[in-house]
């Protein structure tokens, strides 16, 4: 069942049934859905779509995070256009409302795109009608500076990330006091949910700065292969996966004893817009490339390995160089800090000078940026000789609270105490 069809969501049309979703915990995701949305309607249970399914919006964190890595991304940031606290708390509440709706297949709210007064603007935009669900997550993230506008501190974790060496940051993408991230297997579900949300705020929020991507650079599942950047590497080989919990709670999760409560069982978001040099870089040799990067190119194994999954020689000794990639951001290199990756490439047509405008938009999840992500960070400006091929253009970070339970809103817990 696509986005029309049966009544039920909001007390308008629901826009689909939910749809197998084929990734851990299907099951559960259709029930907790069902009983959100379509409470007292007769099951008539449609056949499963691969390319559909419904990932549960409420839960003890926010989806988009150790969800199976979805293959779109439409990632938005937004500034207030407004200190008033009881306007921010209106909006928080109306995202949540369409958020949950179209995560679990409706459209933004009810009334829709064509079933309202036609003198008035429709209450939906209408390009994912007839769409599934596609596995539709939206994260929500706040940033320093919404809280610094609003007179609430900041915790020291979401203090702003100090320069690093060779960075060219352009503030065109960079900062924002709230973020959105949509994550799905179909380009205009995740266009579409942005896109309402940000037409939701009109008065209260402005965007800032946005990016799409495609091709998910990194795995959050053991069950996903490790897809390719743009210079053609399995990226992320070694990145945390949903299926391991205790590292998660580890290097991921907040816990309580970590900051203000409201960020407990949350995490931190730290955005960065990679420039890649494709063009240059496809003029390299493969030997140089793989040097490079301290794997091989075709079975992405660590040099001197057979395998992808092969733990890499990080020894002195070691056929990996000691400015090589994978070297310089291993945990090994990194007092043991860990990221959870979930990245994506993009394709933002020409720069004018007949180079392709291309690169990494780098998303990651982590307890605490500045223990985990600023001493990798420092270690790759400063050693790591692809900085030859690339650019960080654009930098953000954003704290990402707990997931919701019945009748929670996003912020409730940072705006209301």
């Amino acid at each position: 069942m696509t986005r029309s069809g049966l009544r039920g969501i909001g007390g308008g049309v629901s826009r689909r049934r939910l749809l197998g979703w084929t990734g851990a915990g299907a099951a559960l995701a259709g029930a907790g859905a069902v009983a959100g949305f379509a409470a007292g309607e007769s099951a008539q249970e449609a056949p499963p779509d691969p390319s559909g399914g419904v990932v549960p919006f409420r839960g003890p964190h926010q989806a988009g995070i150790v969800t199976p890595a979805q293959d779109r991304l439409h990632f938005v940031a937004l500034d207030l256009t407004t200190t008033d606290r009881r306007a921010v708390i209106s909006l928080l509440q109306r995202w949540t409302t369409a958020a949950e709706r179209m995560t679990a297949g409706a459209e933004a709210a009810p009334g829709g795109a064509v079933n309202r007064n036609p003198e008035a603007p429709p209450s939906d935009t209408g390009e994912a009608l007839g769409l599934p669900a596609a596995a539709l997550t939206i994260t929500f993230g706040i940033g320093g500076t919404l809280l610094d506008k609003l007179g609430i501190p900041r915790p020291p974790e979401l203090a702003d990330l100090p320069p690093f060496q060779q960075d060219q940051l352009d503030p065109a993408f960079s900062g924002g006091d709230l973020c959105l991230q949509a994550c799905a297997n179909d380009p205009q579900v995740a266009v579409h949910a942005v896109r309402n949300l940000v037409r939701t705020g009109f008065g209260t929020t402005a965007v800032r700065w946005s990016q799409l991507g495609f091709g998910r650079t990194s795995s959050t599942s053991t069950a996903q292969q490790t897809h390719r950047n743009l210079f053609g590497f399995k990226d992320g080989t070694n990145n945390l996966k949903a299926e391991e919990g205790a590292l998660l709670d580890e290097h991921v999760w907040v816990p309580p004893q970590q900051g203000p409560p409201w960020m407990a069982g949350g995490t931190y978001l730290v955005a960065r817009r990679i420039s890649m040099h494709v063009e240059t870089w496809d003029r390299t040799s493969l030997s140089e490339q793989e040097s490079l990067t301290g794997r091989t190119k075709g079975v992405g194994a660590p040099i001197g390995q057979a395998q992808e999954f092969d733990v890499p020689n990080l020894a002195p000794d070691s056929p990996i160089g000691t400015d090589a990639h994978i070297r310089l951001a291993s945990a090994q290199n990194n007092g043991g800090a860990r990221i959870l990756r979930r990245g994506y490439n993009f394709v933002d047509g020409s720069d004018g000078l007949g180079h392709l405008n291309a690169g990494l938009f780098f998303v990651a999840f982590m307890r605490d940026p500045h223990r985990q992500f600023v001493p990798m960070q420092s270690q790759l400006a400063r050693f790591d000789k692809m900085m030859e091929y690339i650019d960080h253009t654009g930098s953000a970070v954003f704290a990402v609270p707990a997931g919701l339970g019945d009748g929670d809103y996003w912020g409730r817990t940072v705006l209301e105490g």
